[in-house]
């Protein structure tokens, strides 16, 4: 049985509720539901749901990346991801 509801209220950049609306919609849901999804998984981890790290990522990383959007041969082709990695980390 569920519980009495309540209403919250918060402030959010109008472009990512706008976006974040957007993909709900694609998934089939709507900004509540999302928002209950996050809260209740934030309970089952008692904490936030994913991890949430300083890392950044290396220059060199993000220029790996792009050069892949772009079709640009990363010095591949790799046999493995571990082959892979071991190139973007050096």
């Amino acid at each position: 049985m569920a519980g009495a509801t309540t209403s919250m209220t918060i402030r959010m950049d109008r472009t990512v509720k706008e976006e974040s609306q957007q993909l709900f919609k694609s998934l089939g849901l709507d900004m509540t539901t999302a928002i209950n999804i996050f809260l209740r998984q934030s309970l089952i981890a008692h904490g936030l749901p994913f991890s949430v790290t300083t890392h950044e990522t290396s220059p060199r990383l993000w220029k790996k990346l792009q050069e892949a959007e772009e079709d640009k041969d990363i010095h591949g082709p790799f046999q493995t991801v571990d082959e892979l990695m071991e190139d973007l980390n050096t």
